[in-house]
């Protein structure tokens, strides 16, 4: 223990007398370790992007997607099956369901004149399964079944139509038909790409029933349940049952999940991500430690006559050893700390991290596994630049040394 604090301490005092050519080594460690921590954090958030991206259209992992259908095509009796789902729901204590009905179109007042608009009925929780963003306003509430004006949720495009006009205003659809009324706008999802310009308004599910006898037939109704991912596999085959019991002869239901963990190719394409970029994040490194090893034994060159002499006072081969390896080790790892330190203050800005990542809901903290990557291969650059040049110190002879 004494041999290698001594070691040590010769290593502190080498970096403190040759302070230039150590800040000069260790800006590329810094940079290159910075730029490893910033890879391997990008991809951490660039995970959770592409996750948000994915359940906004198969719904959180995992969503439970129910579908009742008949063989013969005639249509299935929607508010029998509304029953038995919801009886189900509550056996099995489903915290988050939704029935969704599209496919069919309402007739709109806008500025122009009536207008098809698609329209799409849901529950309150289908924008959580779905982690649906707005443009403006707020997402629909059960409360809003109970409001003379129900309320509904419209696209940017029909917005437009409306002329943009401000919800604190609390804008107002005419609808006419069998649910014809005045529907008050209380959010706006925005386009979804370039060219999207779709018509289309969202509504309570029960709002629209209790307007109507019926859905239309041309109506495709599906239920979803937000389960969770430790729970699908044992829930998913059970609720099946549970609700095939009993069903009227000649129909189906079909249980399945939508989410995009269950899609063939989710977790490859995760994993090739990663791979490309951890690839990136050693080229940086090695190129970094490449460097760092040629001016260490452009040092060491110039060391040649210190070492001799040290040798010549006595100091054993392995205390040469240590404090040339331990100089680069701890000057690497310092550097390595500073590099993390930095990537660590400019990726915890909500600024920054929104600005790469448009549309991020839940920010992730900074993933550790960065920061110990990063410094676990600062300590590594440390020891493979500081043993190359500690066997070359080995080599020299106290004679050549002191003739040098």
């Amino acid at each position: 223990m004494t041999a290698f604090l001594g070691a040590l301490s010769d290593a502190w005092a080498e970096i403190r007398v040759h302070k230039l050519r150590v800040l000069l080594s260790l800006i590329g460690i810094a940079v290159s370790v910075g730029a490893l921590t910033a890879v391997v954090a990008f991809s951490e958030y660039q995970r959770q992007f592409q996750a948000e991206q994915s359940d906004r259209w198969g719904g959180r992992a995992a969503t439970v997607a129910v579908a009742v259908s008949a063989a013969d095509g005639t249509p299935v009796d929607t508010d029998d099956f509304d029953e038995r789902f919801a009886r189900a729901s509550e056996r099995f204590g489903f915290s988050h369901t939704a029935r969704i009905a599209q496919g069919f179109v309402l007739h709109v007042a806008l500025p122009e004149g009536m207008t098809q608009v698609q329209t799409r009925l849901v529950d309150p929780a289908y924008s959580e399964i779905h982690r649906e963003k707005l443009l403006e306003g707020r997402m629909l509430r059960d409360a809003d079944g109970q409001a003379l004006a129900p309320a509904v949720v419209i696209t940017e495009p029909l917005w437009d139509r409306l002329g943009r006009i401000p919800l604190a205003q609390h804008p107002t659809l005419t609808v006419g038909g069998d649910a014809g009324g005045t529907y008050q706008v209380v959010g706006v999802v925005p386009r979804q790409g370039f060219g999207d310009e779709e018509l289309r308004l969202d509504m309570l599910y029960d709002a629209y029933r209790d307007r109507v006898d019926a859905l239309p037939a041309d109506t495709f109704t599906q239920y979803e349940v937000w389960v969770g991912a430790d729970q699908v596999d044992a829930i998913a085959p059970v609720l099946a049952m549970d609700l095939r019991a009993g069903l009227p002869e000649g129909q189906t239901v079909s249980v399945s999940r939508s989410d995009w963990a269950a899609q063939p190719g989710a977790m490859d394409a995760q994993a090739t991500f990663e791979m490309i970029t951890g690839g990136i994040a050693s080229l940086i490194l090695a190129l970094g430690a490449l460097s760092l090893i040629n001016i260490q034994l452009v040092a060491m060159r110039q060391r040649v006559r210190e070492i001799g002499v040290r040798r010549a006072f006595g100091a054993s081969s392995g205390r040469v050893f240590f404090a040339v390896f331990l100089e680069s080790l701890v000057a690497t790892t310092v550097a390595g700390a500073i590099g993390i330190a930095v990537v660590v203050a400019v990726l915890r800005s909500e600024w920054i991290v929104t600005s790469m990542f448009p549309g991020i809901q839940d920010i992730p903290p900074f993933p550790m596994r960065a920061a110990v990557v990063g410094l676990v291969a600062s300590v590594l650059v440390g020891a493979v630049s500081g043993f190359i040049p500690a066997l070359v110190a080995l080599r020299v002879k106290v004679i050549d040394a002191i003739r040098f």
